[in-house]
């Protein structure tokens, strides 16, 4: 990291590649006093200076290989995302000679304010804070919209994405929104660094997952919900009683659970019933560069989503926990497309007024309870008395 001078930028990277540096990764982004003195995000947020920035250290990047010869090497511009467009900044940094960009660095934000208005963290006996970088899982909607948005724009460029990595699954989703590679920090410090093996058997598994026909339908490594209910062996099972799980109601669950139990024991468990070796795979096992980017093409704008295609609101009463979330959620900052009965505490979808928005999904703690199905014609939005009556 430098401010906008060639020189300085040019004897580091010269000194880093004859130290023997496998790359060079450019902090044009850290936010923590750096754009103060003309550093870190100052340079990052100025087209004009990443791309010369990204010319002097290729040119500069270079080393003795082998045979003799000079060889350069990898370039990556670490990118800021307290811009307007990053798109715009990896282009330039492409055209600067970069071999790629890392996406995204830290967010710039204020972090906490105590009741008695000091911040937390705060300096000195004054208890001064600053604004800072802000990382982890947090920023990772960011992150993920700048990698995709970057992978659209620069097909075939590196894209290292880093901002909330936390698991084998979210590393997953940056390779398909088109990373090449994924690095972590925060996860690190939440752990240390046995979390690599977590994320390498983590990433083997899943991929493992997408090699049988017969598991196309789980959700990364968790069985769909239709599937577990018609498995006798796998538990909590539901039921189908359509009644709460409270009070005298989840008692009367409980009995016509045993009744059930007497009409229809457990089956005899198939031979090969947890017995290794595993199903062979139907297919072969996908290898990390076949997913890079596998969800690019449905990402876009708003108007390439289809209009045609509506959906409503589902609930499962026997997933039903009663806890009210979607019927308040729905009816203080929805549509009021939710009824609530007062003595089963089971919420009911109000289909006319379901717009099929889904904030009673995101609000739902049970998954899978709330399911978005075909509605049956296209919602027509009630707009009121017309202004000319």
């Amino acid at each position: 990291m430098a401010g906008y001078n060639q020189e300085d930028w040019e004897v580091l990277a010269k000194g880093a590649a004859e130290a023997g540096a496998d790359a060079v990764e450019l902090n044009m982004s850290c936010p923590h006093g750096m754009g103060e003195r003309g550093m870190g995000l100052a340079c990052g947020q100025n087209p004009d200076m990443v791309e010369d920035i990204c010319r002097w250290v290729k040119n500069a990047a270079v080393r003795k290989g082998a045979n003799g010869k000079m060889e350069s090497i990898p370039v990556f511009a670490k990118l800021t995302p307290n811009i307007t467009d990053i798109v715009d900044i990896a282009k330039r940094a492409k055209i600067g000679g970069a071999d790629g960009v890392t996406a995204i660095n830290t967010v710039s934000g204020l972090m906490h304010l105590r009741s008695d208005a000091k911040a937390w963290p705060n300096v000195g006996s004054e208890g001064r804070t600053t604004y800072g970088g802000m990382s982890g899982n947090a920023i990772r909607p960011m992150a993920l919209k700048a990698v995709s948005a970057i992978a659209k724009a620069l097909p075939g460029f590196a894209i290292l994405a880093t901002g909330g990595a936390d698991s084998a699954h979210s590393a997953m989703q940056f390779l398909h929104a088109g990373a090449s590679g994924v690095q972590i920090c925060s996860a690190v410090q939440n752990q240390d660094y046995t979390v690599i093996h977590d994320y390498k058997s983590g990433l083997q598994a899943l991929l493992y997952l997408k090699c049988r026909e017969d598991l196309e339908s789980w959700n990364g490594q968790s069985r769909p919900i239709k599937e577990a209910r018609e498995n006798p062996w796998v538990r909590p099972y539901p039921g189908k009683y359509g009644i709460p799980d409270f009070g005298p109601y989840h008692k009367k669950k409980e009995e016509l659970r045993a009744e059930e139990r007497k009409k229809q024991p457990l089956p005899v468990p198939p031979a090969n019933f947890g017995v290794r070796p595993a199903p062979q795979p139907s297919m072969p096992v996908p290898s990390i560069n076949d997913i890079i980017g596998a969800a690019v093409p449905r990402i876009g704008a708003w108007h390439e989503l289809s209009q045609k295609e509506h959906v409503v609101a589902e609930i499962d009463p026997d997933l039903c926990i009663n806890c009210g979330k979607c019927y308040m959620t729905c009816n203080d900052n929805g549509y009021q497309a939710i009824t609530f009965d007062e003595m089963t505490h089971l919420p009911e979808i109000v289909t006319e007024d379901c717009t099929g928005c889904t904030l009673c999904v995101s609000v739902c703690p049970v998954i899978d309870c709330i399911e978005m199905v075909e509605r049956n014609g296209p919602y027509v939005p009630n707009r009121g008395i017309p202004i000319d009556q």
